[in-house]
């Protein structure tokens, strides 16, 4: 079993500058009767209190729990439908996370703000899209689409191994979503199946943000200890700071994991893991094609600067290699692509893609009992969140007609307007703008003593079980 970790150390070079906003921002029109609107007229800020009027104040209250998709130790992830306002009928995974056991914490504080921002500020075809985002006093609700295909993870499992055509297709896909989070500078930091989900035509979506670090841009690099053991990069286990190389290493052992039924270097313990990421041999199956030998054998460069992708050219290096030379990548974004698997539902309720330990239980969202001091909550300001596309369909209800009076100032509204017709309630949650052995360079140092994490459960070897490697859940 793999563990997960996330120490962060107190130095960060070039990752502390000036947040950048990159809030939602929204300008309304005036439309009438095809006519120019003479006078004054009334201007409208959108707002959590201006969008969530009347039936359309999102709450738990508009969800009916379906059945439970999977559980952590903060909290559950829910299949639901909205019964109430817009989008009634539609089907969603309602995240819920419990206010209390994350914020004693001001690391599990700080995924949870970093996912909400980063869902709400990427929006990208291979990127699960969060829809709204609201919070009770004690617990904190994500509604994002629901990936009706799976995780990747269960899909590997059923195969065993991938075909090196069906495995250039997932990765193509995820490298351009990888792609799309560097050019906003995040890196995602815990590539693995059980990340990658399947929407209902097959297509991959990544999720799980809670491991994101945002503001990494050319020349910076951060320092802090997360991911999965068995896709870290080296750079991340010697402490000697990373920066957006770490996903294309991961990518790697991604594609060696689908090419050979396990990522590259597994072994009994942690230890020993961490020794074969630093210091082992690459071993490459003699079944794979030369072009796959070549793309592994770049991705698994223990020098982050000797990795593709590693470079200035980021994702465009890796989409030029060999093994992707039959990939359209402009067909491939537009998602015209068939998927080399579809999966087989009977409805848009059909969870028989999903692990059935959880969607045999009852679900149930426990009672919000669990107040925490004001203080405390304080970190959650400006967790609401409409999407873009819900606003719009609002916006078209919305009549400008002339006005006698000034713009209207909202007593509710979480923020003075500085422009009134801006939707930006969120200052709070802004983010920040078995064959021959292969070397694969010169082996890293171990990490420093007396820097180990708390200890993990030892790993089963290269035998996958369902969570068997998975991040501890948050």
């Amino acid at each position: 079993m793999a563990g997960v970790f996330d120490i962060d150390l107190e130095t960060e070079e070039g990752s502390d500058g000036d947040e950048t906003e990159m809030g939602a921002e929204m300008e309304l029109e005036p439309r009438g009767n095809g006519l120019e609107p003479v006078g004054h007229y009334e201007e409208i800020e959108i707002s959590e209190s201006s969008v969530n009027n009347g039936p359309e104040h999102i709450g738990p209250h508009c969800f009916e729990l379906l059945r439970v998709l999977g559980k952590g130790g903060y909290g559950k992830v829910f299949q639901v439908r909205k019964v109430q306002g817009t989008n009634t009928g539609k089907i969603f995974a309602m995240k819920v996370l419990k206010k209390a056991k994350i914020a004693c914490n001001a690391k599990d504080t700080a995924h949870t703000r970093a996912e909400r921002n980063i869902l709400e500020a990427v929006k990208h075809p291979f990127i699960v899209d969060l829809i709204y985002a609201f919070q009770t006093g004690g617990k904190l609700y994500l509604i994002l689409e629901c990936l009706s295909g799976g995780e990747l993870f269960m899909q590997l499992e059923r195969e065993g191994i991938f075909l090196e055509d069906t495995a250039c297709f997932y990765l193509s896909e995820i490298t351009l979503a990888l792609g799309h989070l560097h050019s906003h500078g995040i890196i995602y930091r815990d590539l693995k199946p059980e990340n990658i989900m399947l929407n209902s035509q097959g297509h991959i979506k990544l999720t799980d943000f809670g491991l994101c670090k945002e503001s990494i841009h050319d020349g910076a690099v951060t320092h802090t200890f997360c991911g999965t053991i068995e896709y870290m990069a080296p750079e991340i286990l010697v402490r000697s700071g990373h920066n957006r190389a770490v996903d294309w290493w991961s990518l790697g052992a991604l594609m060696y994991d689908m090419l050979t039924g396990s990522p590259p270097f597994t072994a009994e313990n942690r230890k020993k893991t961490i020794d074969k990421i630093l210091k082992g041999k690459l071993v490459l199956p003699p079944y794979l094609t030369p072009d796959a030998r070549d793309l592994l054998k770049k991705f698994l460069k223990r020098n982050p600067n000797q990795r593709v992708g590693g470079g200035p050219g980021d994702a465009a290096d890796v989409q030029k290699q060999p093994f992707f030379r039959h990939i359209n990548w402009d067909d491939l974004l537009a998602r015209r692509l068939d998927p080399p698997f579809k999966p087989c539902l009977q409805s848009e309720e059909d969870v028989s893609q999903f692990d059935t330990r959880f969607t045999r239980q009852t679900p149930v969202d426990s009672p919000d009992d669990a107040a925490i001091s004001e203080s405390a909550n304080q970190a959650f300001l400006g967790f609401t969140y409409v999407a873009p596309s819900v606003l719009e369909s609002i916006k078209e209800g919305f009549s400008f007609q002339p006005k006698v009076r000034s713009p209207r100032r909202l007593n509710s509204s979480p923020r003075t307007p500085v422009s009134p017709v801006k939707f930006s309630p969120f200052d709070a949650f802004k983010p920040a703008p078995q064959g021959e052995p292969m070397e694969l360079g010169p082996s890293l140092p171990p990490p420093p003593e007396g820097t180990a994490p708390l200890p993990i459960k030892p790993s089963g070897g290269t035998k996958k079980q369902k969570g068997g490697r998975g991040r501890v859940p948050r």
